[in-house]
C-alpha cells in the first residue's frame, strides 16, 4: 500500500488582521482628513482681502468682486479655502471682465486667511472720439480712452485730456472694451503726435482712413497727409523742410493740406488755389 499524506486544510487569515488592510484604510483615512482639513476646516478659509495699487475704481467694489468668486466646488461641498484659490482664473477673468479699467490682476496668498489682490489700471494713450445723432438730428461726439492694444476702457471728455484724439472713417458705434485700433497702428499714431508736438504743430485730432493714410487735422485747421506703412522720420524730415523752405509761418493758416505719401516729394496747397 502507498503511504498518502493527511490533507491538511489551511485557515483563512481574516482581513482585519491583514497588514495591507489597516496600511490601506490608515491611508484613506489621512488623505479625508487632510482634504477636510485643507479645503473645509475654518482656518484656511479666506476671512481677509486687500486690494492694493493705485486705482481709480473703489477697492470696496474690488473687494465685493473678488467674495462673490471665493466659493468654490469640491466633492460637491462648497470650501473658501486658500488653497482652492488657483484652481481656476475665475477671480482675474471677472475682474478684468467686470471692471474695463483693470488691466492686470495679481493673486498672492498670505497664509492662512489673507488674499493680496494687486490690481493695474489700463493706461489712457489716446482718446477716440465718433459722432452720434441724437434724436433732434443735432450731431455730438462720444469719446472714449484707449490703452496701448487700442482697447477702448472708459467714457470721457475729451477736452479734459492733453491726449491724441483720434477719429476713423465709416466707423460704426462703438462697444466698450472694443479694440478700436490694432497696437502697431496706434505706436505710429503717438509717435507722429509726439514728433508734430516737438515741431510746434498742434493736432485737434488724427483721422484713420485707412492701414496706410491718417489725416492730421491741425489747431489751424490745415491738414498733413501721412502714410503710416512707410518711413515716418522721411516724411517728418519732409515736413520741417518743406515748412522751412517754402511756407512762411504768417502763411500757414491759409494751407489746406501738406501730402507727405509719396517719394521724395511733399506737395501742399493753398486753399485759395
Amino acid at each position: 500500500m502507498r503511504y498518502r499524506k493527511p490533507h491538511r486544510i489551511k485557515k483563512k487569515k481574516l482581513i482585519f488582521s491583514s497588514r495591507f488592510f489597516w496600511l490601506s484604510t490608515f491611508t484613506f483615512t489621512f488623505i479625508i482628513f487632510l482634504i477636510y482639513f485643507l479645503f473645509f476646516s475654518q482656518f484656511f478659509q479666506v476671512k481677509k482681502i486687500i486690494v492694493t495699487g493705485d486705482v481709480k475704481i473703489s477697492k470696496e467694489d474690488i473687494k465685493a468682486l473678488v467674495e462673490n468668486n471665493l466659493n468654490t466646488k469640491i466633492l460637491f461641498f462648497s470650501t473658501k479655502s486658500i488653497f482652492a484659490v488657483n484652481f481656476h482664473n475665475r477671480i482675474k477673468e471677472n475682474l478684468t471682465s467686470s471692471l474695463l479699467q483693470v488691466a492686470t490682476v495679481e493673486i498672492h496668498k498670505s497664509f492662512p486667511e489673507t488674499l493680496n489682490i494687486i490690481v493695474v489700471e489700463r493706461l489712457g494713450l489716446a482718446i477716440f472720439c465718433q459722432n452720434i445723432n441724437q434724436p433732434d438730428e443735432i450731431s455730438s461726439e462720444e469719446c472714449f480712452l484707449i490703452d496701448q492694444e487700442g482697447i477702448a476702457f472708459e467714457e470721457v471728455l475729451r477736452d479734459n485730456y492733453q491726449l491724441p484724439k483720434l477719429k476713423i472713417s465709416n466707423f460704426n458705434k462703438l462697444e466698450l472694451g472694443e479694440n478700436i485700433v490694432e497696437g502697431d497702428l496706434l505706436f505710429k499714431i503717438l509717435e507722429i503726435f509726439s514728433k508734430l508736438n516737438e515741431i510746434k504743430i498742434s493736432t485737434k485730432e488724427l483721422l484713420i482712413i485707412s492701414e496706410e493714410r491718417i489725416n492730421v487735422i491741425t489747431l489751424d485747421g490745415w491738414e498733413i497727409y501721412f502714410n503710416p506703412k512707410r518711413d515716418l522720420d522721411w516724411q517728418l524730415t519732409k515736413l520741417r523742410a518743406v515748412l522751412q523752405e517754402y511756407i512762411p509761418l504768417e502763411k500757414r493758416e491759409d494751407l489746406e493740406y501738406i501730402e507727405l505719401r509719396f517719394g521724395d516729394l511733399a506737395p501742399f496747397k493753398y486753399q485759395t488755389e
